[in-house]
């Protein structure tokens, strides 16, 4: 069970950790802009205080399709910010190999990452997944336990019997993942939209990761705020692991302060083109829940974040950036959170 303090007497956010979340966009005909561009966000980030820069892994799109590779780069342009994922699909990964990638980033990082995923049949499967998996894919478990045993080979334990050894010029070695990083398991997340994903995470000792896209699906309710503050109560009735959990919440956040005029009709533009998918829920059965944009000046976005029943009670607040829009634009958003919307909330930046 959590150990976490209670926090339903709150009667509004007090955020200590402000993250970022990256699209890591680029153009087919230039991938090195993007890419450098993203890692200066990281580096911008940083310098501003922000606790953490986490960064999309898609695949098929111009977008990074290899988190590791990514914050690899990124934690020798940083020094102190946590590097996170968000999310890996493990469908798509070697549960062994993957591991391996993961300990040599958070190596490199000092101890900083933050490796995040999702399970389940991944949406791009029927043109990737004979690719990745050499064959029919459909014979491949899946599932949130292939995640389980990417935790299990994080904790290093040696393979074979005791008197196995691999030959080496330092001498004989004991086979396990190496390099080993002990404290990484205790630092994995789960990507959750739905209450049977936050459970599994929570039985699980996953930290918890919930966005501006959930799942009504086995709720009463047909309120985003609703429908995901009972997921988040619920990860912490049922959290189970040896570690404080923590649960950070991703919001679109769009400030309009210190934008020029052209700026703020575009920002106004894209909050206009997504409302219509905010009023009722989508796909089926699913019940598939967003959250509008929060598009405003710094005023207008902390009177809503004061009311979002969620922020109420977690302490840790990421800043989903839009997709497709311009570097300077997105230089801006992160400028205008962290000096005008964040210390509202009670944040306060990390030097």
């Amino acid at each position: 069970m959590s150990t976490e303090p209670a926090v339903s007497a709150r009667s509004g956010p007090r955020i200590t950790s402000l993250s970022l979340l990256v699209p890591g966009s680029f153009t087919d005909d230039d991938p090195y802009a993007g890419l450098e561009g993203t890692l200066q966000l990281f580096e911008q980030a940083e310098r501003l205080g922000f606790n953490g820069a986490w960064i999309r892994q898609q695949h098929l799109v111009p977008n990074v399709s290899s988190a590791p590779v990514f914050l690899a780069a990124a934690s020798q342009r940083t020094t102190r910010v946590e590097l996170g994922t968000a999310v890996i699909q493990i469908g798509y990964e070697s549960p062994f190999r993957l591991a391996e990638d993961l300990s040599m980033v958070d190596v490199l990082s000092r101890g900083r990452l933050q490796a995040g995923f999702s399970a389940g049949v991944p949406p791009t499967a029927d043109l990737l997944g004979g690719l990745v998996h050499d064959g029919d894919w459909r014979a491949y478990d899946l599932s949130h336990s292939r995640i389980a045993r990417l935790a299990e080979n994080l904790r290093g334990g040696f393979l074979g019997s005791a008197d196995t050894v691999i030959p080496h010029p330092s001498g004989p070695q004991r086979p396990r993942l190496r390099p080993h990083s002990p404290d990484l398991a205790g630092r994995l997340w789960y990507g959750a939209s739905s209450l049977s994903s936050v459970v599994w995470a929570a039985e699980h000792g996953l930290h918890l990761a919930v966005g501006n896209i959930s799942s009504a699906r086995g709720l009463d309710t047909g309120d985003f705020g609703a429908a995901q503050l009972a997921q988040v109560r619920a990860y912490r009735q049922k959290f189970a692991g040896t570690h404080q959990p923590r649960v950070v919440a991703g919001r679109v956040i769009v400030p309009l302060d210190s934008a020029d005029a052209t700026t703020r009709r575009k920002y106004r533009d894209y909050q206009a083109a997504r409302r219509d998918r905010t009023l009722t829920p989508q796909g089926g059965e699913r019940r598939i829940l967003i959250s509008p944009d929060l598009v405003g000046t710094s005023a207008e976005i902390t009177e809503r974040l004061h009311a979002d029943p969620v922020l109420a009670q977690v302490t840790e607040l990421q800043i989903e950036l839009p997709y497709a829009f311009a570097h300077e634009e997105y230089q801006q958003i992160l400028s205008d959170v962290a000096t005008a919307v964040a210390p509202a909330l009670g944040w306060s930046p990390q030097r």
